[in-house]
């Protein structure tokens, strides 16, 4: 029998992780392996792709930590099979540190907490790309050939095989299968409206509109955003930070470290005058916190207490109304808002104030908790509003923090104890000595805990301390506000563009300084790295497959994914450093504030910042639109999945509405084995999708590979690998 031929279409990140699988178990087979393997990509940098090109500017940082970015399974992945050998499955900071014994650079001199340049990243994955292929090329029978082209469209063949075609028609191959990886895309300006609007004024005005800012080297024609020129920013998440390092210090200005400690920047004159960021919230995502976790991740990273799968099945059955067929399955959907953040909140508040007196007094709260959790699971919140179903659950957090603090703050003020304190404070000295730490660090809190037996003299040390991390020094003061984090600028006083800078400044210092203190230690980034990105799993679990009424699902992806990715989805601390940094400086103007928005300007033909609650008016020259496209089958500007949506081979998923309008975000519909539904219904088994095109039955099916997590993305490509190689087995069987 002739060879299984598997097409791949794009050559990105996913394709490294798919070779490594084909690799170790291919090399495991016993005899020859009939696989024929294409690989096409259209930007031909395989192993990367076009998002993390070893090509992209030296100024863009990775979000995440080197120790924290895999190329391989490892034994945590279940159900992996064979496994590569370790050498031959680095993680990224063992590849950088090998990349810097062989080479000297400096680039490549990391620790695993360190966050990489993102081009150090795109060198790793087109290195171990090249060995993948470089092992399936060892293996008898096997064949892997790469081709530097753009698929556009795929067509059936009689007799069951599918062909693919270029752009422009051309066939380039016949498949028994194709693997779809093909990644970050972006979408048709013209399909939006005020994308539109924008695309349209700049044609006939001498303003500049660029609908998506990757890859930045490519963004702007030459002459444009240069000396003299104003740049508008739509969106202040991590390309609108790329974006900002890109025209300033890739434009050649310097970041310098003064005598005093403070980072101050040296302009090279090349940049552009002002870069105007604005969006919806008028922040910039966080600061990513100091990764203590890293050390022992299996022991630290967080294990849930009251947000579990096995409240949201519960949930489901108290408050998910009628069961509806939703991807191909009985569902009983629940409304995000009432029945799945007051239990997130609940646990962020856990976290915060176990974070802040420690393990004793988080295990009391939990005690204190359980009976108000169990009930509101029961009930299913009672068709309560999420105001009031968070009241609900954190009223018995709140007391038993509020009678705490209160004897707590007595004794640090050298007060007489209030009546019952014991009783509302038994593991006081713990709790107290776990404050001090976290307010003034370790070695200011032995000092001012060794005279925890003298009140006067305790008093005097506290008042006398100072927190690095600006804190307060009153327990009281520390009470959790989950709307407090998600908005933690009062925009409302500000009264104009110079007040909102001042306090954009004072929280990006303030954020600065939490961040570096770590996700184990300062509460506020302790919630929210253990809730939104350690329980991730469970967010999917209440959140995919139509886990969410039609509303309720756009209305998450809209208002939700946003909290998500500004709470822990941030840039790196010297990142964020350099970013303020140089809104001191004058060179990025952030007083649009929130709400801003940005209009035609016929009279001077440029557009217009709009500062809603600011009132600041910042003219642009040109309008960036910096914000990561949603993928959208239908209006991206690729060929591809217009094509398969045309021929029926795909159809996009919809969030049924009952009593409501359907939600279509605009991924494929997928069964569980990632395999499209046709227009027709049927199941396309030929065809596999992977990554970003899933966006919508799933969420967040992007990022990097994870080492020793049972990580989902290798999981995703496990269940593709499993069907895919019986198939090969029964070739390989008759042959």
């Amino acid at each position: 029998m002739p060879p299984i031929r598997l097409a791949i279409v794009g050559a990105g990140p996913s394709c490294t992780y798919v070779l490594d699988r084909l690799a170790a178990t291919a090399r495991a087979a016993a005899g020859p392996v009939p696989l024929d393997v294409h690989i096409y990509d259209r930007t031909g940098r395989f192993g990367a792709g076009r998002v993390h090109s070893p090509d992209q500017p030296v100024t863009s940082v990775l979000n995440r930590i080197a120790g924290q970015v895999a190329f391989a399974a490892d034994e945590s992945v279940v159900g992996a099979g064979p496994l590569l050998a370790p050498h031959d499955r680095p993680t990224l900071h063992q590849w950088c540190r090998a990349a810097y014994e062989a080479s000297g650079d400096p680039a490549f001199d990391l620790t695993a907490e360190d966050s990489p340049k993102r081009y150090v990243h795109g060198l790793a994955l087109a290195d171990r790309f090249r060995r993948h292929v470089a092992l399936l090329d060892e293996v008898e029978g096997v064949r892997v050939r790469l081709h530097h082209r753009e698929v556009g469209g795929i067509r059936e063949l009689p007799g069951g095989r599918l062909a693919l075609a270029g752009r422009d028609g051309e066939r380039l191959l016949e498949a028994d299968h194709v693997l779809l990886l093909t990644g970050h895309s972006a979408n048709d300006p013209l399909r939006y409206p005020r994308q539109a609007a924008w695309t349209r004024f700049a044609e006939h005005h001498r303003a500049v509109f660029v609908p998506f800012a990757y890859p930045l080297e490519d963004a702007f024609a030459p002459g444009q955003a240069g000396p003299g020129s104003t740049v508008g920013c739509a969106g202040m998440g991590l390309t609108g930070i790329d974006l900002i390092l890109h025209l300033t210090e890739g434009r050649g200005g310097v970041f310098r470290r003064r005598p005093d400690g403070v980072l101050a920047y040296q302009a090279s004159g090349r940049e552009p005058e002002r870069v105007v960021m604005f969006s919806g919230s008028g922040l910039f995502t966080f600061a990513r916190p100091y990764n203590a976790k890293e050390r022992d991740t299996a022991r630290l990273e967080h294990r849930a207490v009251f947000f579990t799968t096995d409240a949201v099945r519960r949930l489901r059955r108290s408050a998910g109304g009628l069961p509806v067929t939703v991807c191909g399955r009985e569902q009983r959907q629940l409304d995000f808002r009432a029945h799945v953040l007051p239990l997130m909140v609940l646990e962020m508040a856990h976290v915060y104030y176990t974070a802040l007196l420690g393990a004793d007094f988080g295990r009391r709260l939990e005690e204190a908790t359980r009976p108000v959790w169990e009930s509101f699971l029961a009930d299913g919140g009672g068709g309560a509003s999420s105001a009031a179903s968070v009241r609900r659950l954190l009223a018995p957090v709140e007391a038993v923090f509020d009678n705490a603090a209160r004897a707590l703050d007595a004794r640090l003020a050298g007060e007489p104890a209030p009546a019952g304190a014991e009783q509302h404070m038994p593991e006081a000295e713990p709790a107290l000595r776990r404050f001090l730490e976290v307010v003034f660090g370790a070695e200011q809190a032995a000092g001012i805990a060794a005279r925890l037996g003298d009140g006067a003299a305790l008093a005097r040390a506290v008042a006398a301390g100072t927190s690095p991390w600006r804190h307060t020094k009153t327990v009281l003061g520390w009470r959790f506000s989950w709307q407090r984090l998600i908005r933690p600028i009062d925009a409302e006083r500000c009264t104009g563009p110079g007040e909102y800078r001042a306090a954009m400044l004072d929280f990006l210092d303030l954020d600065h300084r939490w961040a570096a203190q770590g996700n184990l230690t300062n509460p506020a980034k302790a919630a929210a790295d253990s809730v939104w990105r350690d329980l991730r799993p469970v967010l999917a679990h209440a959140v995919d497959h139509g886990g969410l009424h039609a509303a309720s699902h756009k209305d998450f992806l809209d208002v939700f994914m946003r909290h998500l990715n500004r709470l822990v989805n941030g840039a790196a601390l010297d990142v964020m450093e350099k970013v303020r940094t140089l809104v001191e400086h004058g060179l990025v103007d952030v007083s649009a504030g929130p709400g801003a928005d940005a209009v035609p300007d016929e009279d001077s033909g440029r557009f217009l910042v709009r500062g809603r609650v600011t009132g600041a008016r910042l003219p642009v020259d040109v309008l960036v639109d910096a914000r990561v496209h949603p993928f959208d089958a239908e209006k991206d500007v690729l060929p591809l999945y217009p094509d398969l949506l045309r021929r029926g081979l795909v159809r996009t998923w919809r969030n049924p509405g009952i009593g409501e309008a359907d939600f279509a975000p605009g991924g494929i519909d997928l069964t569980d084995e990632f395999h499209p539904v046709r227009r027709d219904g049927a199941v396309e088994r030929r065809l596999t999708v992977l990554g970003w095109p899933s966006e919508g039955v799933m969420f967040f099916q992007y990022g990097a590979l994870r080492p020793h997590q049972n990580h989902h993305i290798m999981r995703d490509i496990m269940c593709w690998m499993g069907e895919f190689w019986e198939h090969v087995t029964a070739v390989r069987t008759h042959s």
